[in-house]
């Protein structure tokens, strides 16, 4: 529940007395949304822009190579690279580039800042995108090679006319549970066997009143097998030692950022696992992982197999799937892969 009292001025004191944890821990710490915290610097650094991806994404595509960061609760997926060839479109839209690849879905674009911040690294600039609750959907993080005077001209050429520091936020949705409607299971698996893209599986469950999680357990063998957790980690440890390419998921209700390539170093630190690679990192709460899927979705090129994660309240984490473009298929590597990874014993 977010303080909805609390005053953009307090917000301000409150951070310089404590200027060092991240914004979405010292948010959450408030009680407030990390957007809040933002936009209670609105004239002081932060400059508030208008949150649909087009202005967003014609922006990004100014900045020269960035890091792109998209996030859930559970996990962080950071790419460099240049933001290039966007798609537009009114409920879906995509970046398509061999770095940075995103599935974005305009409806959860609500909130969007130029951030320039100073520090004892130097002066941090950021494009940040929230949803309606305030939560970080998206981020551009400037990089040293990046183009600082653009952004410096984008803070004059793209900012509201509104710059109050006060905002208001709708209450954070929670997560849906496994949803399973019990007399659609055999017209569940019937028309699983008939699917020829992966794409159709959303679109089927939601026809059959379930989600993706109640699908998965409802469905059962041979379409989905339960996995322990610590399957996770045994997934990258064999990806990364072998080298196999994959196209890893990461996402929340508004973009869904995705990396292709091999897994090169492996760095655990308590309970996070980390991939640290030139050009793309990845930040997994392991300790979060509470349910852990291996599912197979025919389609016209072959069977798909992915690994997917979930929370403990039914949110996705990540996806894992083989790599299926033709020259580079990893899929058969892959699928070896996943099939010696431990299952959950009934």
């Amino acid at each position: 529940m977010q303080d909805q009292t609390i005053t953009a001025a307090d917000i301000r004191a409150r951070r310089t007395e404590a200027p060092q944890p991240r914004d979405r821990d010292f948010a959450e710490a408030l009680g407030i949304s990390e957007a809040a915290l933002v936009a209670a610097f609105c004239g002081q650094g932060v400059t508030r822009i208008d949150a649909h991806p087009d202005v967003v994404m014609g922006a990004a595509q100014e900045l020269g190579e960035v890091m792109a960061l998209t996030r859930n609760a559970s996990c962080v997926h950071e790419k460099v690279g240049v933001y290039d060839n966007y798609h537009p479109g009114h409920h879906a839209a995509m970046i398509l580039t061999e770095d940075i690849d995103l599935r974005i879905f305009p409806s959860h674009w609500q909130h969007a800042f130029l951030v320039e911040r100073d520090g004892e690294a130097g002066t941090r600039r950021s494009l940040q995108v929230f949803d309606a609750a305030g939560d970080a959907v998206h981020k551009v993080i400037l990089r040293d090679g990046s183009n600082h005077d653009e952004f410096t001209e984008l803070t004059k050429s793209l900012a509201l006319d509104n710059q109050s520091p006060e905002a208001r936020f709708a209450h954070r949705k929670p997560a849906e549970p496994a949803k399973i409607a019990e007399d659609k299971i055999d017209i569940l698996r019937k028309e699983w066997q008939r699917m020829t893209d992966t794409h159709q599986f959303l679109r089927l469950v939601s026809k059959l009143k379930m989600n993706r999680l109640g699908a998965y357990r409802a469905a059962g063998l041979p379409f989905a097998r339960k996995l322990t957790p610590d399957a996770v980690d045994a997934l990258l440890s064999n990806l990364q030692s072998s080298g196999t390419e994959v196209m890893l998921f990461v996402g929340n209700s508004g973009c869904i950022q995705i990396h292709t390539g091999a897994l090169h170093t492996l760095k655990p630190m308590g309970p996070w696992q980390n991939v640290m690679d030139p050009g793309f990192n990845l930040h997994l709460r392991r300790d979060e992982v509470a349910e852990v899927w291996a599912v197979d979705k025919p389609t016209q090129r072959g069977t798909a197999t992915s690994v997917e994660a979930f929370d403990a309240y039914g949110a996705l984490i990540f996806q894992v799937f083989g790599v299926p473009k033709e020259g580079r298929d990893s899929r058969p590597a892959f699928r070896t892969i996943v099939e010696e990874l431990q299952e959950v014993i009934a």
